[in-house]
């Protein structure tokens, strides 16, 4: 099970009975081991997982227990938020595994994502990985690299009283975090504020990342939907 196929696309505020409209900037690639079963090394199985993504350019990596590669900072009152630097700390992550979690690294292109899983078959770790893409890019990934896929899958989308949910733009942004640490009103405060010329889309991105708990938002694709939603030039 994966929170990240609950992310949402833009697709279904025009045709709600509709197919959503692929993801085409949005790859998440997670590693996880059973308790007892796979786990000698874990951590240092784990840190690898995570050093062989930076080759890659991941615009996310992160640690389900202890954030992405930015994240709040107990040390700073509510005064120094907006003001702090926000620079990503991928060392931090990866010295912070202290045991059974799920890593994760999220990229932003096709190509990076398939080059990392061809070295994560050579890498040959032992552990559970798990590709959160669209359908037929995770399988042509498989094919490419020589893997055989162990099980799929899938969302059933949205389905209720869909004029309840908030706009599409704040729900792509909110639902980027499936622990839901990211609220529907938080993120369209960030539309808001681009709109107003308060923050910038690289801010505004960088500021909802710290709130996503296990470290899969993907800055890249919010600052795409901030700009799109803003009316700015990608």
């Amino acid at each position: 099970m994966t929170n990240t196929l609950h992310r949402y696309s833009e697709h279904y505020a025009v045709e709600p009975t509709a197919e959503p409209a692929p993801i085409r900037d949005d790859y998440i690639v997670f590693a996880m081991a059973s308790k007892g079963l796979n786990d000698d090394d874990l951590i240092e199985k784990y840190r690898l997982f995570l050093r062989l993504a930076l080759k890659h350019n991941p615009v996310n990596i992160g640690d389900a227990t202890q954030g992405g590669w930015l994240r709040p900072r107990r040390d700073m009152n509510p005064t120094a938020h907006w003001a702090r630097e926000n620079r990503p700390d991928a060392e931090a992550v990866i010295a912070g595994i202290a045991g059974h979690t799920t890593v994760a690294a999220v990229f932003d292109n096709y190509d990076a994502m398939e080059a990392f899983v061809e070295e994560l078959k050579s890498a040959d770790l032992g552990i559970s990985i798990n590709i959160s893409a669209p359908m037929d890019e995770s399988k042509r990934c498989c094919q490419d690299v020589g893997i055989a896929r162990h099980s799929v899958e899938y969302s059933l989308g949205f389905r209720g009283r869909l004029d309840r949910l908030p706009d599409a733009a704040t729900l792509e942004l909110s639902t980027m975090c499936g622990h839901g640490m990211i609220a529907a009103d938080f993120a369209k405060k960030m539309i808001d504020w681009v709109k107003e010329n308060r923050r910038t889309p690289e801010e505004a991105a960088d500021y909802m990342a710290r709130f996503c708990s296990c470290g899969v938002f993907n800055t890249a694709r919010a600052r795409r939907i901030l700009k799109r939603a803003c009316g700015l030039r990608d």
